[in-house]
């Protein structure tokens, strides 16, 4: 009886050999077939190391593609292994949930077919922003957004909290089709920003480092000057809060009539 095949996407983490764990190494030195996500031929020949045969997926990218059919392609490749009956691995950068959209359709339509698929977590950029700013999430909160969908429709930002804005050099791109929009672009993401921050509010420009001799980018600008700073893909906006927390007095009554009650009883 031929065996079934099955899909595992794992994270490898950030930085290069640091951060992939015991479990995400299993499933690549295990899998007849790994495909890989990355743009950097490092990683690929780490990978190599771990398992004879190692494919790119980087190829399917290309100026003016859309990224959405780069993404289809990606799965169709990898659910055609594991049609054929081979244990797959999908390696990708970081957490291969996180901003990456082709593991998360592979396990959809692997599991729809019947097959066994699973996602194995990593350290993502996320991870070592707040490791390297020195941030605690928990202290006033943190919002998450991607450039291009903050700008595309009306979202209500908290500027009592920490706000992480993703791909901001591709702010603005409708086309998907574009590794990186320019500086008219990203003005219009400082407009908005505008309504709720100074313009003198410091923003930093963040990239987490992905070898381990290098360190990570950490950029302090003024929102007004963020236009003409030199951002990728992988560029990242972190402004820390411009207000106070507002206390919600009738919360906090219905609180104490709790406490009150509980301390009665």
């Amino acid at each position: 009886m031929d065996k079934p095949g099955s899909l595992a996407c794992v994270g490898i983490g950030m930085t290069l050999g640091a951060h992939i764990s015991p479990r995400a190494r299993s499933h690549i030195e295990q899998a007849d077939v790994v495909f890989v996500a990355v743009s950097d031929p490092l990683v690929e020949l780490w990978l190599q190391q771990m398992n004879p045969d190692v494919r790119s997926l980087q190829p399917l990218y290309a100026e003016g593609k859309s990224r959405h059919d780069t993404y289809r392609e990606m799965v169709d490749v990898m659910l055609a292994q594991v049609r054929a009956g081979k244990t797959v691995c999908g390696a990708f950068y970081g957490h291969p949930g996180v901003f990456a959209q082709a593991p998360h359709r592979a396990i959809a339509q692997a599991r729809a077919e019947g097959f066994p698929a699973h996602m194995e977590p990593g350290i993502s950029a996320e991870d070592c922003l707040y490791a390297d700013l020195g941030i605690d999430p928990g202290t006033v909160g943190c919002q998450h957004y991607e450039a291009s969908q903050l700008m595309f429709y009306q979202r209500r930002i908290d500027p009592s909290a920490y706000l992480i804005v993703w791909q901001i050099g591709i702010a603005g791109d409708r086309s998907y089709r574009r590794f990186s929009t320019g500086p008219a672009y990203r003005q219009l993401l400082v407009d908005l920003l505008a309504q709720d921050y100074p313009l003198d509010h410091p923003c930093t420009v963040y990239e987490a480092a992905t070898v381990p001799i290098s360190r990570p980018r950490v950029d302090v600008v003024a929102l007004r000057d963020l236009a003409g700073v030199e951002v990728g893909v992988q560029s990242t906006l972190v402004l820390a809060p411009c207000r106070q927390l507002t206390p919600n007095p009738a919360m906090l009554a219905k609180l104490s009539e709790l406490d009150a009650a509980a301390a009665s009883a």
